[in-house]
């Protein structure tokens, strides 16, 4: 096949943001400031440590943003422990395995977030990419992190499928000219309109028949 799919992993390959909100409210009140509803829903989910940190502080010194960051995901990481694959992803990922088709993960996330996650679910073999933050100069919603997993799967943007529950993580994806696919874990579906197609998990869910969909 020529198509290719490519996974965010926080809200995708896990239902990871509930855990994720509960660190980003601690690490802020720790840090003087309260994190609304509707700065993580807008300015945080998605987005690269650096560009929410930006976000939320204004200026701050590459030092005070490597320091910040990794409290964060330190205290996420210590945070998460009902750690498993969104409902019906394991299916999928074997179906896409069975027909060929290249998969990767682009996330936001460090990679030390992306080992921890593919530790505790074991689904790292069914990725031949994966891009973390630190491939990435320009977080999303730039499109860089899509233009470049689609490159590195050897397929044009168009022949890629991306799988996103952030609003950012949509917007990177048409910007990079792929195909877009929302799952709800983080928004509803009224807030992911700009996807193409919907989805609420991976149950169920057949690669050829999604693509027919699609493409």
């Amino acid at each position: 096949m020529k198509e290719a799919f490519i996974f965010d992993m926080d809200g995708v390959l896990v239902d990871s943001n509930p855990t994720h909100k509960i660190a980003l409210q601690q690490f802020c009140k720790q840090h003087g400031y309260t994190l609304t509803e509707q700065q993580l829903r807008e300015k945080i989910y998605g987005r690269t440590n650096r560009d929410w940190l930006l976000n939320l502080f204004g200026d701050l010194s590459d030092e005070t943003i490597r320091h910040y960051a990794d409290e964060k995901e330190s205290l996420f990481r210590a945070l998460y422990h009902d750690i498993k694959p969104v409902e019906g992803l394991i299916s999928f990922l074997e179906k896409i395995k069975t027909q060929g088709i290249p998969c990767c993960i682009a996330t936001s996330a460090p990679r030390a977030n992306v080992d921890f996650t593919l530790l505790h679910t074991g689904i790292g073999g069914y990725f031949s990419v994966i891009l973390d933050d630190s491939f990435v100069s320009q977080g999303k919603p730039d499109p860089e992190i899509y233009l470049k997993s689609a490159a590195a799967l050897g397929r044009e943007p168009a022949q890629c499928v991306v799988i996103e529950d952030s609003l950012s993580g949509v917007e990177a994806a048409r910007r990079a000219g792929c195909k877009v696919v929302g799952i709800t874990t983080t928004h509803t579906a009224v807030e992911l309109a700009e996807a193409d197609l919907i989805i609420t998990n991976f149950e169920g869910l057949v690669p050829e028949l999604l693509l027919s969909k699609l493409f």
